[in-house]
């Protein structure tokens, strides 16, 4: 069996998303770079949470936060909500999955961190509840979704909408802006 007509197939509709974020999405992704630039510099910390996909995307861009994209290490404080499982299980079992997220912003979130919500539908329970005690932390939100509005879209001070209903393409296009915001604040904290 031949598989080059869905490799091509699938590339193009990759390179076709990307054109429609830069075309569509730059002035939302450069206002979350300067929102975040912002936080770091004034020594605040970056949550990210997200469900499937989207909880490896959030394990990703901290990663890269914490350790290092492309130069030296700049440690800046981010942490994914997500890996913690011991944290993850019991809130799960105590309170109900809905809360995993809002639990830890409830403890450790403070005014001026960032919470970045990373979901392709906008309409996870959890997530919205993270956004939901984030604003009351009076947390910077940053939301990272597809392009349909939703109820995280409306919460966010910054919802950057990947041109696309297509969870696979919308996840490629989270990773790349995830790694230009990383980008972004690598290049701004080491100046």
């Amino acid at each position: 069996m031949d598989y080059r007509r869905d490799i091509k197939k699938e590339t193009e509709e990759s390179i076709q998303v990307k054109q429609r974020v830069l075309a569509e999405c730059i002035e939302e992704i450069n206002a979350a770079a300067k929102m975040l630039v912002n936080a770091v510099k004034r020594g605040k910390k970056i949550y990210l949470c997200g469900n499937g996909g989207s909880a490896s995307d959030s394990q990703h861009i901290a990663c890269e936060l914490v350790g290092r994209l492309r130069r030296k290490s700049i440690a800046v404080p981010a942490i994914a909500l997500v890996t913690n499982i011991p944290v993850l299980t019991a809130l799960s079992n105590d309170l109900g999955y809905e809360d995993v997220f809002s639990k830890q912003i409830e403890v450790f979130g403070t005014a001026g961190d960032v919470l970045i919500a990373i979901t392709t539908s906008g309409e996870s329970r959890n997530v919205i509840k993270a956004v939901e005690s984030a604003k009351e932390k009076q947390m910077k939100i940053i939301v990272m979704t597809g392009k349909v509005k939703n109820s995280l879209t409306k919460l966010a001070d910054c919802a950057i909408m990947v041109p696309s209903t297509d969870t696979p393409r919308i996840q490629e296009a989270h990773i790349l802006i995830g790694h230009i915001l990383a980008l972004c604040i690598e290049k701004a904290v080491s100046n």
